[in-house]
């Protein structure tokens, strides 16, 4: 029997997993990701995630076949490692790891996509209709995307690709983005930004609201709370599904898939007031083939699945290309 490996590292979290070769997870493990003092604390943390995640499926590191990574950005694919991650602290400045993975589990054969990449292969792999057409969305603390088309990853040149996120949706640009540019979509429904953008259009509309904009935790859960019993909270809701239409819209355009899997914290604990009226909303706005748009069907695991399935598949999500 074959085994591989997949991790997700995050800003918050290292997850490692060990699957078969059906992509059926035997054990995983995972900790918090090390806020310093460099990078390689991080390098270290994945490595130890991967040698216990093997200790507990009792697989010898030296018997996984291949390893994938879905991993915080921004990439440099050409070095395999992980430079100067906006959401950890500016110490880490380089986290190393195909070449140490690949010392691990003494392979070559170790993939590194960004998350969102991870995601699109995850859910290529899973999918009952396995399309070669597809993309994924994360809305959580962040935004962005994964995509095939004709059957490829788009990963660019330097494994970036899928930064959407940073696509201007209004021209008027009322809300800087973290990135320092205005107008950004992340600027508005990101699960980070979603309270500053609530206290915008409290200002601007004036209405009394129940909501605690006051309070320094208010926070984008908080919106979703109020949702159906308060005004301000109804117009704040009405406005993210507006954004996230011109996003998903502008992937439709750019890249026509068939169907948008969308996941991340926001999407995943808010269905009905995030997912449901995009799929409402987007044949009003899409020129040509009207893609599906779902929930993602791997949850919060959809980033450590596609990395185990980048591995089984050679980083393609693809099942015909399954490794025998």
């Amino acid at each position: 029997m074959g085994y591989y490996a997949g991790v997700d590292l995050g800003a918050t979290n290292v997850r490692a997993a060990v699957a078969d070769e059906e992509g059926t997870v035997i054990a995983t493990h995972d900790r918090s990701t090390p806020q310093g003092p460099a990078g390689i604390a991080v390098t270290e943390a994945v490595l130890g995630c991967l040698r216990t995640a093997c200790t507990s499926a009792d697989v010898a590191p030296s018997e996984i076949r291949a390893a994938g990574i879905g991993s915080i950005g921004p990439l440099d694919l050409a070095e395999g490692t992980v430079d100067n991650p906006a959401n950890l602290p500016d110490s880490i400045d380089r986290i190393p790891l195909t070449g140490p993975v690949e010392q691990l589990i003494e392979s070559d054969q170790v993939f590194l996509h960004n998350d969102t990449n991870a995601g699109v292969i995850g859910e290529r792999f899973h999918s009952d209709r396995n399309p070669d057409d597809m993309a994924y969305v994360t809305i959580s603390s962040g935004i962005g995307a994964g995509v095939t088309v004709d059957g490829n990853v788009l990963s660019g040149w330097d494994g970036n690709a899928g930064e959407v996120g940073h696509m201007v949706v209004d021209p008027q640009g009322r809300r800087t983005c973290g990135c320092g540019r205005e107008g950004h979509w992340e600027a508005y429904c990101s699960g980070d930004n979603i309270p500053e953008y609530a206290r915008m259009l409290a200002d601007e509309s004036q209405v009394d609201t129940a909501l605690p904009l006051d309070d320094p935790d208010f926070s984008a859960p908080d919106v979703f709370e109020y949702a159906g019993m308060d005004q301000l909270a109804d117009h704040v809701v009405d406005q993210l599904v507006h954004w996230n239409t011109l996003g998903l819209t502008n992937i439709a355009q750019a890249y026509a898939p068939i169907v948008i899997y969308v996941g991340g914290a926001v999407a995943l604990n808010n269905e009905e007031l995030v997912v449901d009226p995009l799929r409402d909303r987007i044949d009003d706005y899409v020129f040509n083939n009207v893609p599906d748009v779902e929930l993602t069907t791997l949850g919060d695991e959809v980033v450590l699945k596609g990395a185990i399935a980048s591995a089984i598949t050679d980083g393609t999500g693809d099942r015909s290309r399954m490794r025998s």
